[in-house]
């Protein structure tokens, strides 16, 4: 997998480069960069699989450049490496892979990355519209009783008071579990990006919203 960072901190870039060394042959860096201008500079001449991008940088941020990078003819996978925590949720709006706060570990990194690596089957059900008759079902409180809700028609998980709110493509339903049990069953499922919000990584991909419909911290 060809990589690309992007940071405009050197010693960030080079935290990043060395780790990206120490994960073996699987990963190889293409370049670096400072800004979102020269990264998109850098894949127009080189190319990459999957951008490590900062998100606060001079000239060009992150989420301007993911963008960019979004619209290209093989766009690669982005995953934002930042130490602000409240741009989680900008980071989900740009579709992105994945979200590492700083000082990244080295075996987070590796988590990161490998799924990254993967178009899962989920992820290329939510592409093509094929149904999978597998996908795990959610018990929800609907009008007095119980409805069963398929994970592959959830957007987010959202913590509001004693409820856990999941919405789906048509509405929202109230889950009776609390977050924390929702990501420990279904941690391949869901990406947290805030500490009361799990997304799913099928609307990373698959999902087209507006902004608007995207789940605010409370």
């Amino acid at each position: 997998m060809k990589v690309m960072v992007v940071d405009d901190e050197a010693l960030a870039r080079d935290r990043l480069s060395a780790l990206l060394l120490e994960l073996g042959d699987s990963y190889q860096l293409v370049g670096t960069a400072a800004n979102g201008k020269e990264a998109l500079e850098l894949f127009a001449e080189r190319g990459a699989d999957l951008v490590l991008l900062d998100i606060r940088m001079p000239v060009l941020d992150g989420l301007q450049a993911a963008v960019t990078l979004a619209r290209s003819a093989t766009p690669p996978a982005v995953i934002f490496v930042t130490a602000y925590e409240e741009h989680a949720l900008q980071a989900f709006e740009a579709q992105a892979v994945d979200y590492l706060l700083k000082p990244v570990r080295k075996a987070r990194l590796q988590q990161a990355l490998e799924r990254a690596r993967r178009l899962t089957l989920t992820q290329l059900q939510a592409l093509t519209g094929e149904p999978d008759r597998s996908v795990p079902v959610l018990s929800v409180n609907y009008r007095g009783g119980k409805r069963r809700l398929p994970l592959d028609q959830v957007l987010y998980l959202r913590a509001e008071s004693k409820y856990v709110t999941a919405r789906h493509r048509h509405g929202e339903l109230l889950l009776e579990e609390s977050l924390k049990n929702l990501e420990s069953r279904f941690g391949d499922w869901f990406l947290r990006v805030h500490r009361n919000a799990l997304v799913a990584r099928t609307a990373l991909i698959g999902w087209n919203a507006e902004p608007t419909a995207v789940c605010k911290p409370a």
